[in-house]
């Protein structure tokens, strides 16, 4: 009886698992694809000159190397403090541990405008530095280190968070091994644990830099909106559409879709390549016995 009520079963299944995968893909349609044929749509819609001449606009391109400038200052600081901070949890064990992982946590749990506005009550004109910041001529809200320290707070989960489940499933074997052979706790770091994290660490530096470079909320609490000097892309694609200068808007808006398009490939390659992570232990561990011997 068992036997003959499988293949019914199967052949029931069927009809609910075509329809899940149906449902996806419309879902997907309907709220990715199109949007993203929109933007493209929108911003070619008055030819190629006029999408050239909107993105190489002195205000755009200012923008644009903002942009760049912030994602190159935010993402190497969040790739020192994720590496350090995953390594921590995932390899001691100390007191405070929880509370560091929950400091971690955080800004998902916070809103970017209330970042925002944390870092205006702290370095504004009336803030808690406000003063000291005046009086020494130093600049932070409404300017680039504001800009940058927002986009800091708002991203630095990303690498960390990537990095601690990978560390954990790995374990301290590697890195015992290579200490029990002689290695000093750098060359142990540089030839068995980096290896080994290699391909998440490149996922989380992928997933924090395009959240660098789409940030909108924290950023535009603390840039004051001045264009040609504290205006990111998503902003000046803000300011553009509230001018009705749509063909504009939408072309700076096509750049930031593209970054969105490379990142899903590159996030689709390191996927791909994720079992190089299970790999990677195993031969970094064998190379240093060989080298020892």
């Amino acid at each position: 009886m068992a036997s003959a009520e499988l293949p019914v079963r199967k052949v029931r299944g069927q009809p609910g698992r075509v329809l899940l995968i149906a449902s996806a893909l419309a879902f997907l349609g309907l709220f990715l694809l199109m949007p993203l044929l929109a933007v493209f749509t929108e911003a070619l819609a008055k030819g190629i000159a006029a999408y050239l001449k909107a993105i190489s606009d002195p205000m755009a391109w200012a923008a644009i190397k903002l942009t760049l400038l912030v994602a190159a200052i935010a993402v190497p600081f969040n790739l020192v403090f994720g590496v350090a901070a995953a390594w921590a949890i995932a390899k001691f064990e100390f007191r405070g541990k929880s509370t560091l992982i929950t400091l971690i946590d955080l800004p998902f749990a916070v809103s970017p405008v209330i970042a925002g506005l944390i870092f205006i009550l702290l370095f504004g004109s009336h803030g808690w530095f406000g003063g000291y910041l005046r009086e020494h001529h130093i600049k932070v809200v409404f300017a680039v280190p504001g800009i940058v320290l927002a986009t800091i707070f708002v991203t630095f989960p990303f690498i960390a968070r990537e990095l601690i489940p990978v560390m954990q499933a790995q374990g301290k074997d590697d890195e015992e091994t290579a200490l029990s052979l002689g290695a000093t706790g750098w060359q142990t770091f540089w030839r068995v644990t980096l290896p080994n994290i290699k391909w998440g660490l490149l996922y989380g530096v992928l997933l924090c830099n395009a959240r660098a470079m789409g940030e909108f909320g924290a950023v535009s609490v603390v840039s004051g909106h001045i264009r040609g000097l504290t205006n990111t892309m998503p902003l000046h694609v803000e300011i553009l559409y509230n001018e009705y200068n749509y063909t504009a808007a939408f072309a700076v808006a096509s750049l930031l879709a593209l970054l969105a398009l490379v990142t899903l490939a590159g996030k689709s390659f390191l996927e791909w390549r994720q079992p190089e992570l299970r790999r990677a232990g195993s031969h970094a561990r064998d190379r240093m016995v060989r080298e020892k011997t």
